[in-house]
C-alpha cells in the first residue's frame, strides 16, 4: 500500500541518521572518558578499544531505542508541517492508523534491544569489570611506565623506576615518595624486584637511602640501607567476590530472585518495554501546528524520554530496596506508559476528525 510504504520508506532514513549522530555524540563522550581514566591510572593503556567497545555495547539499547523515538517524532512533525498528515486525514486515515507501519518497520530494532539489553549488557560489564579488575589486581610497579611518574592504588605512594626487563619485575632507579598520618618519606635505591611473601606483594630495594620527615616534630631522619622492603599491595592475589547483578547472566537473576537480581531484572525488561511505548508515545506526541515554524513537540518528547527512563532508574531502586515487587513495578511504571500513549493517540485522532466538523458546523450555524 502506498501509504505504508511511503511512511516505512520515510520513517528507515530519518532512523539511519538520527543514528549515526547519536552513536557519534555517545562515542566522543566515551572515549574522552576512557582515556581520562587511563590517564589517571585507573585502567590499562591498551584495554581503552576494549572498554570503550564493551561501554557502547552496553548502551546501544538506549541509543537505539532513543533513535527510534526520535525517528519517529521527526518524521511524522514533517509530515504535520508539510501538510501531509491532513491530506491523509481528508483520505479518512487516522492517526491511530501509522501504529502499523511504524510498528513493522521498527520491530527488527526491538528485537535487537531485547537480545543486547538481556545478553550482551551483562557480557559487556563482566568483560569490562575483569579488566578493570585484572589491572587494578596487578602490583604497583608492574603498572608504572619507566620514566613516568605514577600514582600506586591507595593514593599515598608515587613511584618512578626504570625496568629491567619486560617481565615488570625487576627494576633500577627506583624512586618512591610516601604520605603517611604523621609524614613523609622520600625513598631511592638503584635497583629493586618485586617479592611474594604470604599473599602479601613487597618491593625489594637495594643500595639506596630513605629521608623520612616527621610532620607533627619536623625532625627529618636521613638513612642508608644496603636492602629494603616496601609493601606496594596488601594482597598480591584479591579474593574473589560476588559478581554484581549488572554482570550476571539474565537465567541467573532470574534463577536466584532476590531484590537486587529482581532490581535488575525490572531495569532490563523495563529498557525493552519503555522502547516499545516510546513509539506509540512519539507518535501522538509529534503533531504540531504546520504554520509555526517551531520544534517544541521535539523538545517535549525528548522531555518526555528523559522523565520515562529516569522512572525506569528509579523503578529498579524501589524493586531492589524492596518497596516495590517486580510485577507491580513493571506494570505500573509501563501500563501507565501505555495507557497514555494510548490515551493521547485518541485524543489526537478524534481531535483531527472532529475538529473540521466543529467549525463547519460553527460556520452553518454562523450562517
Amino acid at each position: 500500500m502506498l501509504f505504508d510504504s511511503t511512511v516505512r520508506r520515510e520513517l528507515a532514513r530519518t532512523f539511519g541518521a538520527t543514528l549515526v549522530v547519536i552513536l557519534t555524540i555517545v562515542l566522543t563522550m566515551f572515549l574522552i572518558r576512557t582515556i581520562g581514566q587511563a590517564a589517571s591510572g585507573m585502567v590499562a593503556p591498551q584495554d581503552v578499544v576494549l572498554l570503550l567497545g564493551y561501554a557502547s555495547l552496553g548502551h546501544l539499547p538506549t541509543m537505539l531505542a532513543l533513535a527510534l523515538f526520535v525517528s519517529v517524532v521527526l518524521t511524522l512533525g514533517r509530515m504535520y508541517r508539510d501538510s501531509e498528515m491532513t491530506i491523509w486525514f481528508a483520505s479518512g486515515v487516522g492517526l491511530a492508523r501509522f501504529v502499523r507501519p511504524v510498528l513493522r518497520t521498527t520491530w527488527p530494532v526491538l528485537g535487537v534491544v531485547g537480545l543486547l539489553v538481556l545478553f550482551a549488557w551483562p557480557w559487556g560489564n563482566r568483560n569490562s569489570l575483569e579488566l578493570r579488575d585484572r589491572y587494578e589486581q596487578r602490583g604497583d610497579l608492574a603498572r608504572v611506565a619507566p620514566g613516568v611518574f605514577q600514582t600506586s592504588s591507595d593514593g599515598r605512594r608515587v613511584f618512578f623506576v626504570e625496568r629491567e626487563g619486560a617481565d615488570g619485575v625487576n627494576a633500577r632507579n627506583v624512586f618512591i615518595l610516601t604520605q603517611g598520618e604523621h609524614g613523609e618519606a622520600v625513598t631511592s635505591a638503584r635497583s629493586g624486584r618485586l617479592d611474594v611473601q604470604g599473599g602479601e606483594r613487597y618491593l625489594v630495594l637495594e643500595r639506596g637511602q630513605r629521608n623520612e620527615v616527621d610532620s607533627a616534630s619536623g625532625v627529618r631522619t636521613l638513612a642508608s640501607f644496603d636492602s629494603y622492603r616496601v609493601l606496594v599491595s596488601e594482597r598480591a592475589v584479591r579474593a574473589a567476590e560476588a559478581q554484581p547483578p549488572k554482570a550476571m547472566d539474565s537465567a541467573a537473576l532470574l534463577a536466584d530472585p532476590t531484590p537486587r537480581h529482581q532490581g535488575e531484572l525490572t531495569w532490563r525488561l523495563g529498557l525493552l518495554f519503555g522502547a516499545a511505548n516510546l513509539l506509540l508515545l512519539g507518535i501522538g506526541l509529534a503533531a504540531t501546528n504546520p504554520r509555526r515554524a517551531s520544534n517544541w513537540n521535539l523538545l517535549f518528547a525528548l522531555l518526555a524520554f528523559a522523565v520515562y527512563y529516569n522512572v525506569v532508574n528509579l523503578s529498579q531502586a524501589w524493586v531492589a530496596s524492596g518497596r516495590l515487587s517486580m510485577a507491580a513495578a513493571l506494570l505500573g511504571v509501563h501500563g501507565a506508559a501505555f495507557g497514555a500513549a494510548l490515551a493521547l493517540l485518541w485524543w489526537r485522532d478524534h481531535a483531527a476528525v472532529l475538529q473540521p466538523l466543529r467549525r463547519a458546523r460553527v460556520a452553518g450555524s454562523a450562517a
